[in-house]
């Protein structure tokens, strides 16, 4: 439980506070696509690589064209295996980093906001959200071999920032599946917070470990829809509200620029 149940429960968070929201698969494993209740990607006709495809081609996609709608009030572009394929075709494309941007850049006029939900990897299609993006939340495990990863993604962002997207930032890093009984998982909390505390902020929410969490993905909907007074569904409502208030501080920032 990590990327994919943060994308979908904070998205469907956001909603419910009134935002619209586009989420958008961007792993070929269309796992965001599933855990939505949309059970066999594979047979959808328009997917990411769909649209990415035909943004390769300098071909038209209808407005609206291949959306999905879920019941919690948030929409979809959803995923499935022919993405690996696209990451390939990538390789050989025409300003290849901003695929994905070309194809969201319309859509920015009907949503509030747009999560994409990546592969764990840092290929093409990563690069891609990455310069498609405003910001980017990392979802970390309190384990060692996490953390490492970390380091890397950050470097990773930091050279994305500096070559291709020069308003890209780090909105922060969200401990999920915490589980605060046991020493190990306070340890590499702490750690995590004081060696990139100061770097980066490290959202004050943290998503704890939990069996019913992880029974969403094959039901279709959100964690408040599973188990609303849950505690996952707790920490999920908690960390809409920090991103809200992250939306809000950055909106009274440049109003008091403009002045």
């Amino acid at each position: 439980m990590g990327k994919t149940t943060t994308c979908a429960n904070l998205g469907i968070g956001l909603a419910q506070e009134g935002k619209r929201v586009l989420l958008v698969d961007s792993d070929p494993q269309g796992s965001l696509t599933i855990s939505l209740g949309f059970t066999e990607p594979d047979k959808l006709s328009f997917t990411l690589a769909t649209a990415m495809s035909r943004v390769v081609e300098d071909q038209e996609i209808s407005p609206g064209e291949g959306i999905l709608h879920h019941a919690e009030n948030v929409d979809l572009v959803p995923a499935n295996i022919e993405l690996a394929g696209m990451e390939v075709s990538l390789i050989n494309a025409m300003s290849r980093e901003k695929v994905l941007k070309q194809y969201l850049e319309p859509l920015k006029r009907d949503y509030d906001y747009i999560l994409i939900d990546c592969m764990p990897s840092l290929g093409m299609l990563t690069i891609n959200a990455l310069a498609a993006a405003d910001s980017v939340l990392v979802p970390a495990q309190p384990q060692f071999l996490s953390a490492k990863g970390l380091e890397q993604l950050l470097q990773t962002v930091n050279k994305v920032r500096r070559q291709i997207n020069r308003n890209l930032r780090i909105d922060g890093i969200l401990l999920t599946m915490a589980d605060n009984r046991t020493n190990y998982s306070k340890e590499v909390g702490t750690l995590l917070r004081s060696t990139y505390g100061s770097k980066v902020k490290v959202f004050d929410t943290e998503i704890p470990r939990s069996v019913r969490a992880a029974e969403i993905s094959a039901e279709g909907k959100s964690i408040y829809a599973h188990d609303p007074h849950g505690k996952v569904s707790e920490a999920y409502r908690s960390l809409t509200g920090e991103v809200l208030k992250l939306e809000k501080q950055r909106e009274k920032h440049k109003s008091d620029l403009s002045r």
